[in-house]
């Protein structure tokens, strides 16, 4: 079911199944939604939270939030949900406009890319061994594998992470699965597969996300995410292993590229904003408490704004502040503006 903007189309039509299966005055709860603002980071990377940010009419749960963000060109965002709604698309400012229906439920991971003149979702949905492209109104637009795809050494089974390269070609990883990083044509043939789960330079354990690299510009690369490896590693459009990025990171899921700097959302309970040679340079929500790292069903009196428990996606909008979405059974999305004394330094 797709959704229009019109807010008694959207209540009607998406929460009408909820509704039904809930006793008056007992409506699914909303994931934790921020109420304060909160200070997290260091320096010019210094964040405030946005109380309200990515509120859902009528109460109803955002997640479970095991998926991704990402934000388009106009500045919308899209959350990726295990819920039935599928994914859910905010305004700049956190208001809901829409969401994508049971079809486009359970995106492990989003991505915003360019085809032509427009943009297109990308995503890697993991219960189903799929890849989909959609369209920015969620409309299937692709699926891999498809009859052009041919055989995927070690199958698709526990696909984590996708993203599409400058010429259309799609790069998956299958962290949950086999440890081997892809290369599809735009049409979904299968023209290299690497990888394979170990401890050796390029090989991958949970190579969990997977993002694009165009820092430089003559030779953009693939980023990727190698979680239990605790490292972030980089491979050219041809599959060739050319690097790592960073280390000793908190199990790292996804990442998010903003100018020079990466966001780096880490399983353990942080987010850390790397510079262009992979250091850190600011911490964002640093969970103290090291038994709320990595679950996912959190008692709600134990979520506080301004700190993460397991953030699992992100993304930068295009004003510099970023989007993070904890993994985390009644879902929570944290909307983190730059504060703005801090960009004024950083222009001086």
């Amino acid at each position: 079911m797709h959704l229009t903007s019109k807010p008694s189309l959207i209540v009607a039509s998406l929460f009408l199944p909820l509704l039904a299966q809930a006793h008056e005055g007992h409506l699914p709860p909303a994931g934790k939604v921020v109420t304060s603002v909160q200070h997290t980071g260091n320096g010019k990377f210094t964040f405030a939270t946005v109380p309200g940010w990515g509120a859902m009419p009528e109460n109803v749960n955002v997640g479970p939030t095991h998926g991704g963000v990402a934000v388009d060109s106009t500045g919308k965002v899209y959350v990726s949900t295990e819920a039935n709604h599928g994914i859910v698309q905010f305004s700049e400012d956190g208001k809901f406009l829409a969401s994508f229906g049971p079809e486009t439920k359970k995106l492990h991971s989003l991505a915003v890319a360019k085809e032509g003149d427009k943009e297109v979702l990308i995503g890697a949905a993991v219960s189903v061994q799929k890849v989909l492209k959609l369209s920015l109104t969620g409309e299937t637009l692709l699926t891999i594998p498809n009859d052009k795809t041919g055989e995927i050494p070690g199958g698709f089974k526990g696909v984590t992470g996708a993203t599409v390269g400058p010429n259309g070609n799609i790069f998956v990883v299958c962290g949950y699965g086999s440890n081997k990083l892809h290369k599809f044509d735009a049409e979904g043939k299968l023209l290299k597969t690497v990888g394979g789960r170990g401890k050796k330079k390029d090989q991958f354990v949970t190579c969990h996300g997977i993002a694009l690299d165009s820092r430089k510009a003559d030779s953009p690369r693939l980023l990727i995410c190698d979680r239990e490896n605790r490292r972030l590693v980089h491979y050219d459009l041809d599959l060739n292993f050319t690097g790592v990025h960073a280390k000793d990171l908190r199990r790292p899921c996804a990442v998010s590229i903003h100018g020079e700097e990466c966001a780096v959302a880490e399983l353990q309970g942080r987010v850390t904003i790397l510079n262009k040679n992979g250091n850190p340079i600011s911490f964002l929500g640093d969970q103290p408490n090291e038994k709320l790292w990595a679950r996912k069903p959190i008692p709600e009196n134990q979520l506080y704004d301004g700190l993460f428990t397991s953030p699992h996606g992100l993304s930068w909008d295009l004003k510099g502040n970023l989007i993070v979405q904890d993994w985390n059974v009644t879902g929570r999305v944290t909307k983190l503006n730059r504060v703005a004394e801090f960009k004024q330094a950083e222009k001086k």
